[in-house]
């Protein structure tokens, strides 16, 4: 044999094994599903049939979306539902999907079915699921908003492929919306087999024998243009007295809910005044397959009159051609591809007079209309069902191939991909409109200072932090050096040295509120003024610093809370001209090794009780000792404790999950999911940053690109937090999506963590882009 034809077999053999071998076993499927009525739900039981027909050891789990329109009695294929309305029920079935072991997710989408501004809860389940998501498309808009082109797009990113069932979807994609061209399939809109029969055998099933039978199908709307061949019927009747105009299908539920029955009586009365009442029949009645298929069966002219070209898909249309109707239509999109090349009749846009040249051209003459109707059959071979099942896993097979949507190294899976690539800028637009020449406003609405709230000196520590973390990082920009300033004066002000303590908040009007602030503040402030002492450009900070620290340095050790220990602690480790400061050092580490002495158990390695705020400067804290005084075993338990933390700081889809507020103070317990803060986030990129610094493991960069992730969305909820044109940040993240405010605590947290970030950048050679998932 040729060795050049070997090869190429051999490659084929190869290929055929792999193809194999990627079909799955075991399939999620999400969409609307019966006795739920209408297409969508139809659509999605029809394909859960040709999944699972004839095709041993392959499971099928089906997810209903629930309208609260019901409840329903769900057949057994259904083991989960998820309400339209409600996230925490997106975030559940993700889950549970991972825990299923489902090794891809067919999702069916239509803008309509899903809750959020424009279906956007979708997105967050998406976002969360481990399995590759194939994607059908019922509907693909030309004409975007600004809600729905952001959605699709994110679906697109999020799809390892999607499915549109017209070569117009897959052109609509790339023009609109910028798809890539490999990740879309068409797949037409399968159909049911049954045999090309004689309408004269199913018409006395409805009383229709020795009527020539015209049929319109589907939920009873003003956009299917019923009224237009209404009009046709009179030259129609004039020629073919014998023929019944068939209406079939019940009123749209949302037309019902606004106006009950107005528009099908006011259809009723237009026949009637055109004299063709007698010729028309509305049956108005959800009509379920068999029984379509059966009323299809005594058509001898199927119309599809619709007023709008923008429809990218029609069930019956398919159902129709495959059954061999003879068809005319007005040219809609899945029309115009699905009726070309002579399978059908096309007529303008509300054009009656068009629709009557054509039904009577087809009942004038048998043999055409027959000939139409075998010519429709044969194409509708190919759409079959049990060939469309054939071809979504022939799809799935190619998703799980190709993954998530790709992400290259240094990237988030989950990030859309418009979030993806290099590391934001420090930006300190955001901080300085909240920044005045006294301090920083700690709260905001929506962006807007909110000046009730007055200054406090925990927000003022973190500004003074940022601006030398900015001009740590190159020539700073003199905005940094005007915040260094601020941040020194508010921190000044604030020392108490008759108690030893420092003030924290100050109203608006500029007056204490207070002697003594919170340990934390006290902690916060000497973290904030140590890394002044050691990282300040400007020798008057410097000075100004270590004679402060020297100044609080007898009141450091008076404070038992191991987080107030922990903030002094990341302070002197960069005060290194601090007379005394290895002592203070060890005194400090050791109260919060005392803590993890008291507190850690075998499954539960942690220096409190419970899971709270902050969490990640507890090990980040004795790691920056441990390196300070050359500690090895200080380093190991830091480092070991934050190991612990990051994996419970994970989401079973593999995104950073910080410690949810709502499960504070909850003992051992499993942290809540929300609401997240992005003080978790800054926290554990710096803590995962000196854990690289100590370990040199490559693993620390990864977990803390994913712990900045989460920023710009690689969250449980795939929603970007950030402002990246002015360096905002949300206040939070809940189950509903983000709290819109923006306080100092987000904003500077944002900065300091962007900050952290390219310091990692510099210090490793692996571009800090985002982040990689865990899984």
């Amino acid at each position: 044999m040729d060795m050049t034809m070997a090869t190429a077999t051999e490659a084929r053999s190869w290929a055929d094994r792999a193809r194999r071998d990627a079909v799955p076993r075991h399939v999620a499927l999400i969409g609307n599903f019966p006795p739920r009525r209408c297409g969508i739900a139809t659509f999605t039981c029809d394909v859960f049939e040709a999944l699972t027909h004839d095709r041993d050891g392959v499971t099928c789990d089906v997810y209903a979306m629930d309208d609260g329109n019901g409840p329903y009695d769900y057949p057994d294929a259904v083991i989960g539902q998820i309400r339209q309305d409600k996230v925490a029920d997106y975030l559940a079935v993700a889950q549970r999907i991972n825990a299923s072991g489902a090794e891809v997710v067919c999702l069916q989408h239509e803008f309509g079915i899903f809750g959020g501004d424009a279906g956007e809860h979708i997105l967050r389940l998406m976002s969360a699921l481990r399995a590759p998501v194939v994607a059908t498309l019922h509907t693909v808009l030309e004409h975007p908003d600004a809600a729905q082109r952001r959605v699709m797009r994110a679906i697109l990113d999020r799809s390892a492929r999607v499915v549109v069932m017209a070569d117009k979807g897959r052109d609509i994609l790339r023009r609109v919306y910028g798809a890539p061209a490999d990740k879309i399939t068409v797949i037409p809109h399968g159909a049911h087999d049954r045999p090309l029969i004689d309408t004269a055998i199913a018409k006395p099933a409805f009383g229709l024998e020795h009527r020539k039978v015209l049929l319109t199908f589907g939920l009873l709307s003003p956009n299917k243009g019923i009224e237009v061949m209404i009009r046709a019927l009179p030259r129609i009747v004039a020629r073919h007295p014998d023929v019944t105009y068939l209406v079939l299908g019940a009123t749209h539920p949302h037309l019902v809910a606004r106006e009950g029955e107005a528009f099908r009586e006011g259809l009723m009365a237009l026949a009637n005044d055109l004299g063709v009442g007698e010729n028309i029949r509305f049956v108005n009645t959800f009509v379920d397959t068999e029984l379509l298929l059966d009323y299809l069966g005594a058509a001898d002219i199927y119309v599809t009159p619709y007023l709008h070209e923008a429809q990218i898909t029609s069930g019956t249309l398919s159902y129709a051609v495959a059954l061999g109707k003879a068809v005319i239509s007005t040219p809609y999109w899945h029309a115009n591809e699905l009726l070309a090349d002579g399978h059908g009749v096309l007529t303008p846009f509300g054009d009656s007079d068009a629709l009557a040249e054509a039904a009577i051209a087809l009942l004038d003459d048998d043999d055409a209309r027959e000939a139409l109707q075998r010519k429709a059959y044969g194409a509708g071979r190919q759409t079959l069902w049990s060939k469309v099942g054939d071809l979504y896993m022939d799809t799935f097979a190619e998703a799980r191939g190709a993954g998530h949507a790709g992400a290259a190294d240094g990237e988030l899976i989950a990030l859309p991909q418009h979030a993806r690539g290099r590391l934001p800028s420090p930006n300190l637009a955001a901080v300085l409109r909240l920044t005045d020449d006294c301090g920083i406003a700690q709260h905001s609405l929506y962006g807007v200072p909110d000046r009730r709230h007055g200054y406090c000196l925990d927000d003022a520590a973190r500004a003074l932090i940022l601006a030398h973390d900015v001009t740590g990082l190159g020539p700073a920009p003199a905005d940094a050096e005007r915040l260094a300033w601020i941040g020194a004066a508010f921190v000044q002000h604030a020392w108490n040295h008759d108690e030893g303590r420092f003030r924290n908040f100050m109203s608006y009007e500029r007056r204490w509120l207070e002697d003594v602030g919170s340990d934390d503040s006290f902690g916060r402030a000497i973290w904030s003024i140590g890394l002044t002492a050691g990282r300040a450009v400007r020798q008057e900070h410097r000075r100004w610093a270590l004679a402060l620290l020297a100044d609080a340095a007898p009141h450091m050790l008076e404070f038992p809370a191991p987080r107030t220990s922990a903030y002094a602690i990341l302070g002197l480790a960069r005060a290194d001209e601090l007379p005394g400061r290895d002592e203070l050092l060890t005194a400090l580490a050791g109260n919060v090794i005392a803590h993890l002495d008291r507190n850690a158990e075998a499954d539960w390695p942690w220096f409190e009780h419970d899971l709270s705020y902050d969490n990640a400067r507890l090990p980040e804290a004795l790691i920056r000792a441990g390196l300070v005084l050359d500690d090895d075993a200080m380093v190991t338990r830091g480092v070991a404790a934050l190991e612990w933390l990051v994996n419970v700081q994970t989401a079973p889809s593999g995104c950073f999950r910080p410690v949810g507020t709502e499960g504070f103070g909850r003992p051992r317990a499993q942290p809540a999911i929300f609401d997240q803060q992005p003080l978790e986030a800054t926290a554990t990129v710096d803590a995962c940053a000196a854990a690289y610094e100590a370990t040199g493991e490559a693993r620390w960069i990864a977990e803390a690109r994913r712990a900045y992730a989460w920023f710009l969305g690689g969250n449980d909820l795939g929603v970007s937090l950030v402002s990246l044109e002015d360096g905002g940040c949300f206040d939070g993240l809940g189950p509903d999506g983000p709290n819109y405010n923006q306080g100092a605590e987000s904003v500077l947290a944002f900065q300091m963590a962007t900050c952290s970030m390219h310091r990692l950048a510099k210090a490793q050679p692996v571009q800090a882009a985002t982040a990689t998932s865990r899984h």
